[in-house]
């Protein structure tokens, strides 16, 4: 992660916050606060690379993330997805804590709230509550996911 730390997330403010949180309700956005890091990618960095192993997810904040999966030639990559504010990104490794299953670059500068696999945990055992939320919203997000790629591999088959 060739990132920079930014702002304590609890400064951002609940209205920055609560447009990327918009499942939780104030006082769960503070709560989550410090489990989160503020961090900073420049155009062009990469956050995630395909068959790493992934130590954290990210909740975008401000920019765009390109994610891209390499072809059989090697050095070409399709793009699987554009990511905009307030998108998750990096789920699947948290979740089960195994390796990336794409690359994932700044297409501008880009800052994320971090949410490490260990903070995961820690939240998850400390607030269980608020951590089951967290985690109904990753199995959303995976879900809608899995519903368009199907769409897509039904729309090419």
């Amino acid at each position: 992660m060739a990132a920079e730390k930014g702002l304590k997330v609890c400064d951002l403010g609940n209205e920055v916050l609560g447009q990327i949180f918009k499942f939780l309700d104030e006082n769960e956005i503070s709560g989550l606060c410090p489990y989160l890091e503020h961090m900073i990618w420049k155009k062009g960095e990469i956050l995630m690379n395909d068959g790493e192993a992934g130590d954290f997810m990210g909740f975008l904040l401000a920019g765009k993330l390109a994610v891209k999966k390499e072809t059989s030639f090697p050095g070409r990559f399709t793009l699987v997805a554009i990511l905009d504010k307030g998108a998750m990104v990096g789920e699947i490794s948290a979740v089960d804590r195994g390796l990336r299953t794409a690359t994932v670059a700044a297409m501008e500068d880009s800052e994320l709230l971090i949410l490490s696999c260990d903070s995961l945990d820690r939240l998850l055992h400390e607030n269980s509550l608020l951590g089951i939320k967290i985690l109904k919203r990753i199995i959303h997000v995976l879900s809608l996911r899995q519903r368009r790629s199907y769409d897509r591999l039904s729309a090419i088959l």
